[in-house]
Parts: C-alpha cells; structure tokens; sequence
C-alpha cells in the first residue's frame, strides 16, 4: 500500500505528464504553423508518449489500491521564435521530468516501496532515451539552422515518425 506522501508525488507526476502532454502539443502547433509538418509531427508523436505515461502511472496508483487524482495544469508556453528554441526548452523540460523521477524514486527507496522502486525503473531508463533524443535534436537544429536541405531532410525523417505503445513492462 503507497503511504499518503508517496500517492501524492506520483499523483503529482501524472499532472506533470500530461502537462508534458500539452507541452509538446504546443511545440507542434508552432511548427506545423511554420511548415515543419515533420517536427510537428515528431511533438504529437512525444505528446502521445505522454499522455501513455500519464496513464501508466494513473494505472499504477490504482493497481496499489490507491486513488489516482487529475490535477489542475498550468498553461503551456505557446509562442516561440524558432525551431532552437523549441528543441532547448523541450532538452531543459525532460531534463526537469528526469529530476521529477529522480525525487520518486528517492521517495520509493527512503520508504521501502519496492513495488514502486521496480515501476519506477522503467521510467529513469525511459528519461535516459528522452534526455539524449532531445539533446541530438538540438544539436542537429543547431548545426543545420532553419533554412536549406538538411533541415528539410530532417523534417521529412521525423514525419515518419510513429507511436506504438510498449507491450511488456
């Protein structure tokens, strides 16, 4: 059974993920309003994991007997002047996620909740993937700029990019 304190971090979370959610929706409506529809694509495709995430630890507080809570979000960041920009507040905002995981787990360890230490691990290796996919993104904007081939060539590589939810955790 999750001790108060615990239930109420991992309900935290889920408002964080769906947050996250949100987000990356925003990010991807300002890239398709740019004429990235590959990047936009590639944001509805994170926002999707999202959302998935949300879910699972939704679905975790209930499997503990627990009560998963929906909590107000704030509004996410709508407007932003480049494709950089997007991709270093994306790498910063998975960066806080991984912090967010990082607390969980602490919580997880202090009390001894080893049901939640062994949920939690999926998601620090997930954030590990998160953190270097965002962080190759950006470098990769960096370098190519917004104008030319390969930022043309990469929106069309992300367009192909797809969500499939994972089947054995």
């Amino acid at each position: 059974m999750l001790s108060d304190k615990l239930q109420s971090e991992l309900n935290e979370q889920i408002k964080y993920e769906f947050f996250s959610a949100n987000y990356y929706l925003a990010m991807a409506a300002y890239c398709a309003a740019e004429g990235f529809n590959g990047f936009a694509n590639f944001f509805i495709v994170q926002a999707e994991e999202e959302r998935f995430h949300a879910m699972k630890f939704f679905n975790f507080i209930n499997e503990m007997d627990g009560r998963a809570l929906m909590k107000a979000m704030d509004e996410p960041k709508n407007e932003y002047s480049s494709l950089e920009e997007i991709f270093t507040l994306a790498f910063k905002h998975e960066k806080f996620v991984t912090g967010r995981i990082y607390s969980l787990m602490d919580l997880a360890i202090e009390e001894k909740e080893h049901a939640t230490i062994s949920f939690l691990r999926w998601f620090v290796d997930e954030q590990v993937e998160e953190e270097a996919s965002m962080s190759d993104l950006l470098n990769k904007v960096k370098r190519l700029g917004e104008k030319g081939e390969g930022i043309y060539m990469l929106d069309k590589e992300l367009s192909q990019r797809t969500f499939t939810a994972p089947s054995a955790e």
